[in-house]
């Protein structure tokens, strides 16, 4: 399940938002501005951002800027009631990868994110590959060399989330808020029961391994690589 943050300061468009990416099967994460999203983004892992420009605090294009500087490569998406070219111009400089302008047409905005999904080497049909290994979202399978495994849910969208970005260090902060939600109040060492699952269950798969980096959390890696 991709994780999408609206930052909207208006509570009635970015509960509209958030409701909409939910029945389009995304996972919504709310927040009323730049700082506030900056503070999300510190236990959270987001595959893409939604966000307003004029906002307090810190505006959208301030919000861009932060990321950026920062090495965050998500798309972000930058939905405004302005519709100049110096704005538009603004906004692509600060690194921003699309623009709408309000009213928002939702089915648009969708096909959008799919988009910029796509771009970001996501996939967006659910499906990914590593190696011999077919991760299927829609089925909660992994097949590999003729061998389908179904698996529980928060075990697949775990192991589904670390091979989605080979060699990138997640925190077990991350995981937990991604798998469990930002508000459980489930055991941390839940999180490494799973992965301890996963690996019995896929020790001689060798298309992928899960690796413990101490101190600061898990990654997955190719396993020729």
């Amino acid at each position: 399940m991709f994780t999408i943050m609206v930052v909207e300061d208006d509570g009635e468009l970015r509960k509209m938002f958030c409701s909409a990416l939910r029945d389009h099967g995304y996972r919504a994460i709310p927040a009323a501005d730049g700082a506030e999203a900056l503070n999300v983004m510190e236990r959270a892992f987001v595959d893409l951002i939604i966000c307003d420009v004029m906002m307090p605090n810190m505006d959208g294009f301030e919000l861009t800027r932060a990321l950026r500087e920062a090495a965050y490569d998500l798309p972000i998406l930058m939905i405004t009631v302005k519709d100049s070219m110096e704005d538009k111009q603004t906004g692509f400089y600060a690194g921003i990868d699309d623009y709408m302008v309000k009213p928002v047409n939702i089915n648009e905005m969708m096909l959008r994110i799919t988009a910029l999904l796509r771009r970001a080497r996501i996939n967006s049909e659910r499906r990914l590959v590593m190696g011999d290994a077919l991760f299927d979202c829609d089925t909660l399978t992994v097949t590999c060399r003729g061998e389908t495994v179904e698996l529980p849910q928060k075990e697949f969208f775990l192991l589904y989330k670390l091979v989605s970005f080979p060699n990138r260090i997640f925190t077990r902060r991350q995981l937990m808020d991604e798998i469990w939600g930002i508000d459980s109040d489930t055991d941390p060492h839940t999180l490494d029961v799973h992965i301890s699952r996963l690996r019995h269950k896929f020790k001689d798969n060798g298309s992928f391994e899960i690796m413990t980096v101490r101190g600061l959390g898990y990654k997955a890696v190719r396993a020729d690589g």
